[in-house]
């Protein structure tokens, strides 16, 4: 059996939304996209190549793989180590709108999102990988689907734009299992799910 991990870039205020670029999403009239591109040093691309030698395939929302499928397929560089998994394993589409799909290995997931991930975790082995897909990872994560979360925490805050974290998600307990701070100050914190919170008072 599978597990599946979730890698997201998030503000302060916990935005998620067009991190990579002016033009990556601009719905809802977010004008902030590209807010991580600062902080790539050396240390977040580390930090990233780490994350892509681990993955068997890739669990992506519509949105996101339209994004990395007009990017990634086109990057041949074999000593590319993003580039030669997402291009090489299996992904899968959560999807209502898609009817096909043109990156090779690509494979639509057209029915009921939590069942068939987690029909796909039960059929594959290794660790899928989840990047960005903020709206999949909330349905997920309120089915407790997601594992691992490695959450990039970036030293700014914009005020708008979509959150992962929003009104209604599923009260989730998880326990903290690595962490670690770029050079540019993005603090990467690891997650693992434990289930749902204990409570107390003081």
């Amino acid at each position: 059996m599978a597990t599946l991990s979730l890698t997201q870039f998030l503000t302060l205020d916990g935005v998620h939304q067009a991190p990579g670029g002016p033009q990556e999403d601009p719905s809802g009239g977010f004008e902030h996209g590209g807010w991580s591109v600062p902080y790539g040093d050396e240390d977040f691309g580390q930090f990233m190549n780490e994350v892509f030698t681990r993955p068997t395939a890739f669990l992506l929302g519509r949105r996101t793989y339209e994004i990395f499928a007009g990017y990634w397929p086109k990057q041949t560089d074999p000593d590319d180590p993003v580039a030669g998994k997402l291009n090489a394993l299996p992904k899968y589409v959560a999807t209502t709108t898609l009817t096909s799909a043109d990156w090779a290995g690509t494979t639509l997931l057209r029915g009921d999102v939590a069942k068939e991930v987690a029909e796909l975790k039960g059929s594959l082995d290794g660790e899928i990988q989840m990047h960005g897909s903020g709206g999949l990872a909330r349905t997920l994560l309120d089915n407790d689907l997601i594992d691992t979360l490695h959450l990039l925490v970036f030293p700014v805050i914009l005020g708008a734009g979509r959150r992962l974290f929003s009104d209604g998600v599923r009260p989730t307990a998880f326990r903290h299992t690595a962490a670690r701070t770029t050079g540019s100050g993005v603090a990467i914190h690891t997650y693992e799910l434990v289930g749902r919170p204990e409570y107390g008072s003081y």
